[in-house]
């Protein structure tokens, strides 16, 4: 179960690019605080708190926000923006939740154990999505491939969830496929098959040792014979 995390904000008062800017040069991530019908509140948290945060408890933390004034606030992490480039936090989207409430959520998938000799193994999905109530959202779903032999396959519907939670993910799903792995003779001609077909340039001294220009090696040596050449008086 992920942990109930009590974490500060405030209220903004500005809003748009231009007030998002400043909020983050400011050392604060911008937000917007939504759900059960009432008015969005812009608000900000320290980024470096919101930062421990996510790295401590995860995305699926449910969070306790205080310093809005009046009761502390219960929410989910909805989105996180982030600078493709730098990676800072551009902007945090959170849902209101209540206690008892079912919530749908993604949570990531770990496998387990080691499969047969001779398997190589494939994961598919990295989460599942499930539902499960507010305060008692798992952190992580394990799917466990001890000693599974080749062709064994692990479907969403197949694997054991966490206690309160139910699949909302297609059952059908291939999560972790367990599949033969490649003898290194079959890897060697793999790698002569590739190289199969590949023509080297002939060289500046291996065309002079065959007598041949690398013009001529190049399929570039003009044609003898069949036409006169223009002769200096022509005009």
């Amino acid at each position: 179960m992920a942990d109930e995390v009590r974490i500060a904000a405030e209220t903004r008062t500005e809003f748009g690019k231009g007030a998002a800017r400043r909020t983050r040069r400011a050392g604060k991530v911008p937000g917007v605080l939504y759900g059960h019908g009432t008015d969005p509140v812009h608000l900000a948290f320290d980024t470096v708190e919101f930062a421990a945060v996510l790295r401590e408890n995860g995305r699926n933390a449910l969070l306790t926000i205080t310093g809005l004034g009046g009761q502390p606030q219960l929410a989910l992490t909805k989105s996180i923006a982030r600078d493709p480039i730098k990676g800072f936090f551009e902007h945090v989207d959170l849902v209101l939740v209540r206690r008892g409430e079912k919530v749908q959520v993604d949570v990531r998938v770990v496998i387990m154990g080691e499969a047969a000799s001779g398997t190589l193994v494939f994961q598919n999905e990295d989460t599942l999505t499930v539902e499960a109530d507010a305060t008692n959202i798992p952190e992580e779903i394990t799917v466990v491939i001890e000693e599974a032999e080749i062709g064994t396959q692990f479907l969403a519907g197949d694997i054991r969830l966490p206690d309160g939670a139910e699949l909302v993910s297609d059952p059908e799903l291939l999560v972790v496929n367990v599949t033969e792995a490649p003898t290194e003779e079959a890897m060697e001609e793999e790698i002569d098959t590739e190289g199969a077909g590949v023509e080297e340039e002939v060289s500046e001294e291996e065309a002079a040792e065959t007598g041949e220009s690398s013009e001529a090696a190049d399929g570039d040596q003009p044609a003898q014979g069949g036409g006169s050449s223009a002769s200096s008086d022509e005009s």
